[in-house]
Order: C-alpha cells, then sequence, then structure tokens
C-alpha cells in the first residue's frame, strides 16, 4: 500500500510537470528521478519486511546457551585435617548448558567441569512423534522413581549412589505426556554413558552417574580397582504414573522397573534388575515424598560389586532393599535478595543387604534458597554407611557422621 501511494504521487508531480516543462530532456530527468525514487521505496520496503520476520525465524531456531558456577563450603566431622582449619571452601563445578530447537529436532544436553574430571550429564536429540508422544535419543534420563528427583537437597537421596536416582544412559525414551491423569516413560539404554565395559574413556570413573563398573574379590578393597570390570548393557526401563489433581496441588502414586544384563567384555556374567514405588504429594506449600524398592545384581558368588563416579572407586551390596521419606516446605520472601525460600528434611534407608553389612541411612536437613540468578543449598547432613558423609554403602560402621555443607551457585 505504501508503494502504490508514493507511486501516484509521483505520477502527479510527473503530470503537472510535463505541462509545465518545455525542455525534452527536463523531463527524461524527472522520470530518471521517479525510477530511482520507485527503486528506493522497494528497497525500504523489502528491509522492513525482514526486520519484522527475522525475531520470529530465531526463536523458531534457536539453541539457548546457559550455565553455572558453583562453589561449597563444608565442615565435617570425619576428617580431623578440615576441623582443625575450621571447614574447607573449595570449588564445585562449571557447567554449561544447550538447549532449544531447529525445526522439528530439539536438543538438550548439559556438560560439567569439576577441579578433577569433565563429565557430560546428558546430551540428547528429542523429536515431538505427536501431542501424546516424545522420543529423546542419545544421553537420557533413565525413568525410575519420583521424578525428576526423590530428594530436595544437594545430596539427593541414598538412592543416587546406588544408580537409581538421576542416571543418565545411552539409549532410546519414549516419554508420553500427561493425558487423562497417566504419564507413561518406556525406555530401551544400549549401556551406561561411557560406552559399556570396553567403551574408549581413559577412566570409567570419570562420569556424573553411578553405574556397575565391576565385580568385587572377598579380598579387594571397598575403594580399590576392581580385578574383574563389568558393564550394563541391554536394560530396558519403565516408569507408570497416576496423577491426581485435588486441593492446594495434585498426587503422584507410580511404579518403576528395570532389567538388563551383565557383560565382562567378553560374555555375559548375569543380570540386574530393579523396581520402586512411589507417591509424590504436593498439598499448597507441602511437599512430600515415598518411595521404596529393591535392586540385584544377580551374578553367581558374588556379594558386592564396585561402582564407579566422580573420579573414584566405591562398593555395594549386590542386593538390598532401599527406602525414603522426604518432606518439604515452600514459601516466598522478601528477605533483601532472597525471593524464594523452601524447608526440608530428607530420610532414606539402604538395608537388607546381601553382603551382610551394616545398614545405610541419611537424614538431610536444609534449607535452599534463590536470589534472582543465584540459588544455594545448606544442609546438615547426619548419616552411618553413607558415601560423601565418611562412608560406603559396603561399609561396616557404627559411627555416625556429620557434615554441615554450604553450595553456592550462579546460574546464567
Amino acid at each position: 500500500m505504501r508503494n502504490s501511494h508514493s507511486l501516484a504521487l509521483a505520477a502527479t508531480i510527473l503530470a503537472t510537470s510535463s505541462g509545465a516543462l518545455a525542455n525534452a530532456n527536463e523531463l527524461a530527468e524527472l522520470k530518471a528521478q521517479l525510477q530511482a525514487l520507485q527503486k528506493r521505496i522497494s528497497q525500504l520496503e523489502q528491509q522492513a519486511t525482514q526486520q519484522a520476520e527475522t525475531p520470529s525465524q530465531l526463536n523458531a531456531n534457536a539453541i539457548k546457551v546457559g550455565g553455572a558456577v558453583r562453589t561449597n563450603f563444608s565442615s565435617t566431622s570425619y576428617d580431623d585435617d578440615s576441623k582443625n582449619r575450621g571447614g574447607d571452601f573449595d570449588f564445585d563445578m562449571f557447567r554449561i548448558d544447550f538447549s532449544g530447537k531447529v525445526g522439528d529436532i530439539g536438543l538438550n544436553a548439559e556438560l560439567r567441569v569439576f577441579d578433577y574430571m569433565t563429565a557430560i550429564k546428558f546430551a540428547y536429540l528429542s523429536y515431538d512423534i505427536n501431542r501424546d508422544w516424545q522420543a529423546q535419543l542419545g544421553l537420557t534420563k533413565v525413568p525410575f522413581g519420583n521424578w525428576p528427583y526423590n530428594s530436595h537437597s544437594y545430596f539427593f537421596s541414598t538412592n543416587y549412589y546406588l544408580g537409581l536416582e538421576d542416571d543418565h544412559d545411552l539409549g532410546i525414551l519414549f516419554k508420553r505426556q500427561l493425558r487423562d491423569n497417566w504419564q507413561l516413560d518406556l525406555g530401551f539404554f544400549k549401556n551406561d554413558e561411557l560406552g559399556g565395559v570396553d567403551g574408549y574413556v581413559e577412566d570409567r570413573t570419570h562420569r556424573y552417574s553411578y553405574d556397575i563398573v565391576g565385580l568385587r574379590a572377598q579380598s579387594e578393597g571397598i575403594y580399590a580397582t576392581p580385578s574383574q570390570a563389568v558393564g550394563e548393557y541391554n536394560t530396558f526401563a519403565g516408569r507408570i504414573a497416576y496423577v491426581l489433581p485435588h486441593k492446594g496441588g495434585q498426587s503422584e502414586w507410580g511404579l518403576s522397573a528395570l532389567a538388563g544384563g551383565l557383560h565382562d567384555g567378553t560374555t555375559r556374567v548375569g543380570d540386574y534388575s530393579a523396581w520402586a514405588v512411589h507417591f509424590n504429594g504436593n498439598y499448597g506449600p507441602w511437599n512430600v515424598q515415598l518411595q521404596h524398592g529393591k535392586y540385584d545384581y544377580d551374578v553367581t558368588d558374588v556379594a558386592q560389586v564396585a561402582v564407579g563416579a566422580y573420579a573414584f572407586y566405591d562398593s555395594i551390596a549386590a542386593a538390598a532393599s532401599m527406602s525414603s521419606f522426604n518432606v518439604a516446605y515452600a514459601m516466598k520472601v522478601n528477605w533483601g535478595p532472597v525471593q524464594h525460600v523452601q524447608f526440608y528434611n530428607d530420610f532414606g534407608m539402604v538395608y537388607s543387604k546381601s553382603d551382610g553389612s551394616a545398614d545405610t541411612w541419611m537424614n538431610v536437613t536444609g534449607m535452599s534458597f534463590g536470589a534472582g540468578a543465584f540459588f544455594s543449598y545448606f544442609d546438615i547432613v547426619h548419616a552411618k554407611n553413607q558415601p560423601f558423609i565418611g562412608g560406603s554403602i559396603a561399609g561396616d560402621s557404627d559411627d555416625t557422621e556429620r557434615r554441615y555443607n554450604l553450595n553456592f551457585g550462579y546460574y546464567f
């Protein structure tokens, strides 16, 4: 419309001028000016159209980059040197995230850099098959138990150290969106995130998620490099949940199960499986989580298996039961820059162990708080035979250990 009005105005000027001009050269010059004006108007309209379309095109085909930097202060009962120093303040990790969509294919990835290792937490492509189903291919999350976490604290629950909370493996996951109150996740995972028992990596403990990495001989130490390496493979996992809305929120009941094989690089040496029932209820500012289940690494004459994560080996019983109970209260506040606070108490146990070792338990009382881009945890942890709290799930100690922990994070 703007172009036609301009041409009409120029034509009027030309008609008036042509009657007044007797010189043919002046008429030709005026026509040339009119052509130049028309060309310039077309250029301006094209530029305006491109500027209007470009933002929507970028938003539809954008990969966002974010991340975090976290530091950690801790004071413990089980490290005399640290107690003499009044605790230690350490760099926790640097994290970079990628998320977004180009065309119909989505990307989600997270890389974590620690002082002692670099690990990819997850990295997968996603595709919406239809309005109900999404497929995720790559290093994606194993569907199991309360989702996305069976915990509120920085330390997760005892399940995390068994490889049964926030675990990520290489495979394909099909997620059914919540519909008619039901949600379903089905996955097949070829092997763990480092390529299985014979993956081409320098150190199989350089990973974020706990996985089995070997079988324990009776003569081996809890933290020793396992003499017989093994890895999980061909694992099927499923999680089904029913969500019931109610006054003040909603409650979810669910069942999870997984089963797969164990391979030593040459042949299958055994099987492994796990199951859990879970409950996750939201009642206004309150959240309640319950979970109970069992796991079993079924290998002849093996009572303990070696697991790896965070650049060190540890051990767990080949089979055990696990239970947890968590409660949290969230509130908005106006404490200077602090806008959100959540108070919580998470309790978990690992018991009835096949190796006859003592029970593991951990209780975390704490709070998390957010202030703009900052998010932090303050935890008071009491535990027995618990990793990162002075023990091991395969330990046999009677001592209850304590850890005060403050984690600071800046997210961008």
